[in-house]
């Protein structure tokens, strides 16, 4: 058992953040004060903790943050990408909380969000050594205890954050997804229905396709191909989401579905390992993942680099550029990471499916994968003439 302390901490309800392994970390509690479990990750990001906060893809994962300092924006009524603006992770692991507010669109600071929501917190730890120590071991399960809950013994702690379930076969994209259909209209003039298929679909996704005269229906988790196909779409697509996609095989028989159909498909995230799967790739759990907003990805297609928001921990098996055989004709690896070779993106070659690991909707992050957007467009409004 590994125990670190940073000294200066500030606070009056000590915290302290558990490992699997034995390693803990001694801070003070903010937001609200008791136990919370999951998986330990960690976000790059510099900005963009609103965000993070309310993306389902976090659903029972305790996130580290990067950025020294936390809550300086406080929280406001635009940035959440949940539906409901629920907060999504299990816990926030911070440097330094900010001790002001200064955002003249905020209208809380982030620790009265966190108190109403019941999310725990701990600040005044070291975040650079745990983000060490997570990019060397991997993503581990953890759990934050703050208050009383952090007065039990040390190795009851360790028992009770090595008793939860790993994240690797858990099955959570039914824990987020809406449980009935809901449309977003588009803006201005009607050209194209979508099927959106919400496995944990962020708020900037429906808002991307409305503002190009996309008719958004947002449909659960594992609705059967034959609902969907009653709305005629011109298009359908598969959100981002949490959990592990070797369990999604009734998304991946849809998908198949959908394929089979040749009706055109685009993909994010989770979507994109579900359209590997279907295309007969293998998914596996990545060390640590990716998670930030400043990931190099290189499209082999057009030999361009986008730099991407990411959060994932699993990915799909491929090399770069690699060509392959599929009952739907031949597909491809578009796109990989720069960084470590990831698969970030497969297509068929005819180009009427095609998905990507990253998020083009961004929320936070760069827009240089924002016109995979318009690309779907035009694959529909292609197939529309033929």
């Amino acid at each position: 058992m590994t125990e670190m302390t940073r000294s200066g901490a500030l606070g009056t309800d000590r915290a302290l953040l558990v490992l699997e392994d034995g390693t803990i970390y001694r801070g003070y509690g903010y937001g609200a004060i008791g136990a919370s479990l999951g998986e330990a990750v960690f976000s790059t990001g510099m900005t963009g903790y609103q965000e993070t906060m309310t993306d389902t893809s976090y659903h029972r994962q305790i996130v580290v943050a990067t950025a020294p300092q936390i809550g300086n924006t406080g929280w406001n009524d635009e940035d959440d990408e949940s539906r409901g603006s629920r907060i999504w992770v299990a816990g926030l692991v911070i440097r330094d909380l900010s001790a002001q507010v200064s955002s003249w669109r905020a209208t809380r600071s982030l620790e009265d969000e966190m108190i109403a929501q019941n999310i725990i917190g701990i600040a005044g730890v070291d975040t650079r050594t745990i983000v060490r120590h997570l990019r060397n071991f991997g993503s581990i399960s953890a759990g934050i205890f703050s208050g009383e809950a952090a007065d039990q013994p040390v190795e009851k702690l360790i028992e009770t954050v090595r008793s939860q379930p790993a994240m690797a076969g858990l099955d959570l994209a039914e824990q987020v997804s809406t449980t009935e259909p809901y449309i977003v209209e588009p803006i201005g003039e009607h050209k194209f229905t979508v099927v959106a298929y919400d496995m944990g679909i962020k708020t900037n996704t429906p808002r991307n396709f409305a503002h190009r005269g996309i008719r958004t229906i947002i449909v659960p988790a594992n609705t059967p191909y034959a609902d969907i196909a009653a709305y005629n779409p011109d298009g359908v697509f598969v959100s981002n989401g949490p959990g592990d996609p070797a369990t999604a095989d009734t998304m991946v028989g849809i998908v198949r579905d959908i394929l089979a159909a040749k009706i055109p498909f685009f993909g994010i995230c989770f979507g994109n390992q579900i359209l590997g799967r279907a295309l007969g790739l293998n998914t596996y759990k990545m060390k640590f993942g990716h998670r930030g907003i400043n990931v190099p990805v290189l499209n082999h297609l057009t030999g361009t680099i986008d730099i991407t928001s990411q959060n994932h921990g699993f990915a799909l098996e491929g090399t770069a550029g690699t060509t392959f055989t599929t009952p739907y004709g031949d597909a491809q690896v578009t796109h990989t990471c720069l960084n470590d070779g990831t698969v970030e993106g497969v297509a068929l070659t005819s180009g009427l499916a095609y998905s990507v690991q990253y998020h083009p909707e961004s929320a936070a992050g760069p827009h240089d994968a924002n016109p995979l957007f318009d690309q779907f467009v035009t694959l529909m409004a292609n197939h529309k003439t033929h």
